[in-house]
């Protein structure tokens, strides 16, 4: 056993103790926390106009900033990044972190430099949680992979800018290095495929033993460890392979194929970091959700999810969430967003300590005839389904059928990616549409009706997702498919696609 996997122990202890301390005062910390961030930005241009220095509660600040999306607080990002000062934090921030945006197009991101650190501690924390549960160590001596984007950047107006994943390569820990792969040049190669496949050549003979990514991409990486190999499992490639962590989308219908894939079970952490803030991570293998973390300069808010786009919604600070209710996720951070819609939804599964779910997109959903379906409800039904039957997807995407051929009901048409497709599809498919019907009582209402047919699935050729996000130019990285949508500018693309 190696010094860094024998001093792991003790510092997990530490930082577990730690994070006891917040778990049982989470309430009072944030409300800590949303003083001392106005306090510091009350003499920024935003904070100026929206009177800061006024502000002395929750119930103060929300009457004088509004919620606003990317889009609504642009203005202000656009001075930040043609490099004007004390404009939404402090000073200028170390980086904008570059996203593709849904409707906006490329975003720029601030993180400053008391934001910055949270990134690193919340990653840092959530394996050390994981050792201080369960005494496994082993990985910590081995080789580690952060499938990500590249490391290089760009510098504006005294700022530089790149995208998150490969800001974060930079703070990787001097005690790491050794252990981390791949090597720097082969993770600045823009092409992804390129990259995954230099990725392979570099680790195929390696003792891996923590992989961390996005799973479709991390599946990838899999699937092609396992064809160089003459068709090994990852287990035996591998053999000392032990932790998987991940994050940015749901793993449950990446599951099946990656268990089937690696050929045995490996422990997981999963994490909800965003360019907006370090948000959660999974800090037990024995429960549901991801810990909330309220110490991490970020002040959150809750709105219904169903009034998110109302001119004046509830909005409702940590002290006031329910259990298992859908909430759009609000940040105020101290990287200068304040009352940003980061787009997502979550629910708790516990309030104590607060641990969550992410649940969906806000944008991601639909609504063609008032069912207002969520991405929780359509992976549900599919999950639930393909695990009873023993069937394996690759990738799926959901979108209404509201001109059917003449004289047939709209119906809700599913794109599906199969390992292998149901013996028996017809039957398959209506499985998954009881099931939808149970988990949303308006979806059931226009079935019910005759209003909607049940739903259709059309079954794709193996590697159409790949192929699709290659052909849109968003093939790997932290780019990820919506898995459903209110309209049909991704399932019209991908009619040429089906079997």
């Amino acid at each position: 056993m190696g010094l860094k996997a024998v001093l792991s122990k003790p510092f997990a202890y530490v930082v577990a103790k730690r994070m006891e301390k917040w778990k049982n005062n989470a309430v009072e910390l944030q409300e800590k926390t949303l003083l001392k961030l106005i306090e510091k930005a009350k003499d920024t241009s935003f904070g100026k106009d929206h009177a800061f220095s006024e502000i002395q509660r929750y119930e103060d600040f929300k009457n004088r900033v509004p919620i606003r999306d990317y889009e609504g607080i642009r203005p202000y990002v656009d001075r930040v990044v043609a490099g004007e000062e004390d404009v939404l934090w402090p000073g200028k921030p170390l980086y904008l972190a570059k996203t593709s945006g849904t409707t906006s197009g490329v975003k720029y991101i601030p993180i400053s430099k008391a934001s910055m650190p949270e990134h690193i501690k919340g990653a840092r924390n959530a394996l050390l949680s994981y050792i201080h549960e369960t005494g496994n160590i082993s990985f910590v001596d081995g080789k580690m992979i952060f499938l990500q984007g590249s490391p290089e950047m760009k510098e504006k107006n005294g700022i530089k800018i790149g995208r998150l994943s490969g800001i974060v390569a930079h703070y990787v820990p001097a005690y790491l290095q050794s252990n981390r792969m791949p090597s720097y040049q082969v993770n600045c190669m823009d092409d992804w495929e390129s990259k995954v496949d230099a990725i392979v050549e570099e680790t195929i003979h390696e003792d891996m033993r923590l992989i961390s990514g996005i799973p479709p991409w991390v599946q990838m990486y899999f699937d092609r460890l396992s064809a160089k190999s003459e068709g090994k499992k990852i287990r035996d490639i591998f053999q000392n392979f032990s932790l998987f962590v991940y994050g940015g989308v749901n793993f449950e219908p990446y599951r099946a194929r990656l268990d089937e894939i690696i050929g045995k079970k490996v422990d997981a952490i999963e994490t909800y970091p965003a360019s907006e803030g370090f948000i959660a991570f999974q800090d037990s293998q024995k429960e549901p959700g991801l810990l909330l973390l309220p110490d991490s300069g970020i002040f959150y808010e809750f709105v219904p999810a169903e009034e998110i786009f109302d001119p004046q919604p509830t909005r409702l600070s940590l002290r006031e969430v329910e259990l298992e209710k859908n909430y759009a996720l609000v940040l105020n951070t101290n990287a200068g967003l304040w009352g940003y819609n980061l787009g997502d939804t979550i629910k708790f599964v516990s309030l104590n300590p607060y641990r969550l779910v992410v649940t969906g997109r806000i944008k991601h959903f639909i609504s063609a005839f008032g069912e207002h379906v969520i991405g929780e409800e359509v992976e549900y039904a599919l999950m639930q389904v393909a695990k009873a039957e023993h069937v394996e997807i690759t990738e799926f995407t959901v979108a209404p059928q509201v001109n059917p051929p003449e004289g047939s009901l709209p119906f809700h048409e599913w794109f599906v990616e199969f390992v292998e497709e149901p013996k028996d599809l017809d039957d398959f498919r209506l499985k998954v549409d009881e099931v939808l019907q149970q988990k949303n009582t308006y979806y059931f209402d226009l079935i019910s009706g005759k209003v909607l047919q049940p739903l259709v699935i059309r079954p794709l050729r193996s590697g159409t997702f790949i192929d699709y996000m290659r052909s849109i130019g968003k093939l790997g990285g932290q780019n990820k498919l919506p898995r459903l949508a209110n309209d049909r500018k991704i399932a019209d693309q991908l009619q040429g696609y089906i079997k």
